[in-house]
């Protein structure tokens, strides 16, 4: 449950408005709501500050919509990833407020335009186009979690001079994201330019010997720049979400 809904519920028992009955009812599944095939955790916005998030993979429109219909109940902002357009073209219907965003793959319903929580702005950098989807995923799980974020696209090192065209905007974000395929070189190149923490994202973009994006992941865990930190293979939510919690810190 959202802070706001819970503080707004406890004042309106408070004042007399709400019978202590109702309030009782609304908050009974505030933990864990098991619906059979999913146990949602309502708590966790309470607890983290953002609630749960819905992987839509391997999940069918029917699943996603049961859990998406308990949560809108309780928070101000329900995120689905890896969601195809498919799927989300149906959750659509059935949540008007949701908007779907093809590129990466994400479903976000809100209530408004969430307030901006984080101290600073959050770039995300791509080394190359391939790799949008995966720096889209980042963005969007940052902004709707309360940061400003800025992104910049297909800076990668085999022109470096793009990317030495934004340093005033690398030398002003609070974190930066760096997603790379292929060689993965470019989260050390960012990172040996700034002192704020960069978050490497390996792609699984690449020829044969990129392994699926395993020569990216290897190259940013050996990097030799102190202020880089790894997430998974194609994990742009995980980055964006790190990124907002260092950011709110």
């Amino acid at each position: 449950m959202h802070p706001a809904m819970l503080q707004e519920l406890l004042e309106s028992v408070a004042s007399g408005q709400t019978p202590v009955g109702d309030a009782l009812a609304r908050l009974q599944n505030l933990y864990v709501e098991d619906i059979e095939y999913a146990h949602i955790d309502h708590h966790r916005s309470l607890r983290k500050g953002f609630p749960e998030v819905i992987f839509g993979q391997s999940k069918n429109a029917a699943q996603i919509a049961g859990i998406m219909d308990k949560m809108v109940r309780h928070e101000e902002v329900v995120l689905v990833t890896r969601i195809d357009a498919d799927k989300g073209a149906r959750l659509q219907k059935q949540f008007p407020q949701a908007v779907y965003h093809e590129t990466a793959r994400m479903l976000v319903w809100q209530k408004g335009k969430p307030p901006v929580t984080g101290r600073g702005t959050v770039l995300v950098l791509s080394a190359g186009t391939s790799d949008i989807p995966v720096a889209e995923e980042a963005l969007i799980t940052c902004r709707v979690m309360g940061n400003r974020t800025e992104g910049i696209f297909d800076v990668g090192v085999s022109g470096i001079h793009r990317l030495l065209k934004y340093r005033r905007r690398i030398h002003q974000a609070a974190v930066i994201v760096v997603v790379a395929g292929m060689e993965g070189a470019l989260p050390s190149v960012v990172a040996g330019m700034v002192g704020c923490p960069v978050i490497a994202v390996p792609t699984s973009v690449g020829y044969g010997a990129s392994l699926g994006g395993l020569a990216a992941l290897f190259a940013m865990l050996n990097s030799c720049s102190s202020n880089v930190a790894v997430v998974n293979i194609d994990n742009g939510f995980g980055a964006g979400y790190m990124a907002a919690v260092i950011n709110r810190a």
